[in-house]
């Protein structure tokens, strides 16, 4: 082997764990617009280029809808001043999509050439970014550096980056319609509690107080009645919104431990619905649990409390937290009205399916005990192993 043949296996074995790395990088993110600027920053980087670009077609296919750069000063874009409208080469590759490597630019009859402001740019090589037969983007790579033209390799090695870049865009783009979706169904549901609780609530009372208003002339002692019966439902709908907000507070557990997680939890527990709750935590019962399990744990505590709050008129609870050889045991018992676990299934707003999905997901064991006039103990069973 020759010293020229070496220096090119060593220069590709090169490209191949740079490739191997950007794909682990890019793959590793969920947001869609940094997704798009590792991507691009990550091409340019690979094969040597002095500009890089990745385009997103709109709806229609007929353009642009999003345009990243790398390479370029923010002084650079400035001078540009809009983006590219998917024209010449561009709008080549939005119609045709398939690899274009070129010496120079300017020879191609298909380029349109570039706007005032726009840096002068030679060697070119554009490649589309296609997930199941659908484009998502094209890569635009512009001036090789130490080279007048992208070689046949530096092509081949894109066209692979592009298939990676391909499943992390995609990936990006689900996430966020996941979480589009998350949000309109927790809008939903805010809507519905709101609508079937506290709004109904407070219009009785409305009811009230104005049937009440009409009756002071002729019963001056019924209306009096109504007065106080508003005023104790109104006390009542006060105690709804702090469970209510209670149930959806966003909680701060990070960068603590279990046991530490959960004294907060109760306290503000305490505060918003003056319910007494002794919190008993054993040494080291949340020893050797992970990041997950503690989360885990801590949500399913804020479950069964909010189920507490809402629909036991319990006045005591009693909060455990222990380990029992392998096993970290967490029980949450009150002295509530309790209610029939055999129509469980019934008790669509109790979170209970919650509480289940979640002890499923540690693989943990979830019991309910209960029965009316008995209160409700809800215990977990989690297998911890160091």
């Amino acid at each position: 082997m020759t010293v020229r043949d070496e220096a090119n296996e060593r220069r590709t074995s090169a490209q191949l764990e740079a490739l191997f790395e950007a794909t682990m990088t890019i793959t590793a993110e969920l947001a869609l617009d940094r997704v798009l600027q590792r991507i691009v920053d990550l091409a340019r980087s690979l094969v040597s280029a002095r500009y890089a670009a990745l385009g997103v077609p709109n709806a229609s296919g007929s353009g642009l809808e999003r345009f990243t750069t790398s390479g370029m000063t923010p002084e650079g874009i400035r001078r540009i001043g809009h983006l590219p409208e998917g024209k010449g080469l561009l709008g080549l590759l939005l119609r045709e999509p398939k690899p274009i490597r070129l010496r120079r630019l300017e020879d191609d009859p298909r380029s349109a050439g570039v706007c005032d402001g726009h840096p002068h740019m030679q060697s070119f090589l554009g490649v589309p970014i296609i997930f199941k037969g659908r484009l998502l983007g094209n890569l635009y790579l512009t001036d090789k550096i130490g080279a007048e033209e992208f070689s046949e390799q530096d092509e081949h090695l894109l066209t692979m980056l592009a298939a990676q870049a391909a499943i992390a865009i995609e990936n990006a783009n689900l996430y966020k319609q996941v979480q589009r979706l998350a949000v309109l169904e927790e809008r939903e549901r805010i809507a519905m509690d709101l609508h079937d609780g506290i709004i109904q609530s407070i219009y009785a009372v409305g009811l009230m107080l104005e049937y009440a208003g009409l009756m002071f002339d002729e019963s001056p002692e019924q209306a009096s009645k109504r007065l106080q019966d508003s005023i104790t439902a109104l006390n009542d709908v006060i105690r709804d919104i702090r469970n209510y907000i209670l149930d959806l507070r966003p909680q701060r557990f990070q960068n603590k431990n279990l046991s530490a997680g959960l004294v907060d939890l109760v306290r503000a527990f305490k505060a918003n619905t003056l319910i007494t709750v002794d919190v008993q935590t054993a040494d080291r019962a949340d020893a050797d649990l992970t990041a997950d399990q503690s989360t885990g744990l801590f949500h399913i505590t804020q479950e069964a409390l909010a189920n507490i709050a809402k629909h036991a008129r319990a006045r005591n609870v009693t909060m455990n937290l222990r380990r029992d050889g392998a096993l970290t045991i967490l029980s949450i018992q009150d002295n509530g009205r309790g209610f029939d676990t055999s129509t469980v299934k019934a008790y669509t707003g109790h979170g209970l399916q919650n509480m289940q999905e979640r002890a499923r997901a540690l693989g943990a064991q979830l019991r309910i005990d209960s029965a009316p006039g008995q209160g409700t103990l809800v215990e977990v069973k989690l297998p911890v192993a160091k």
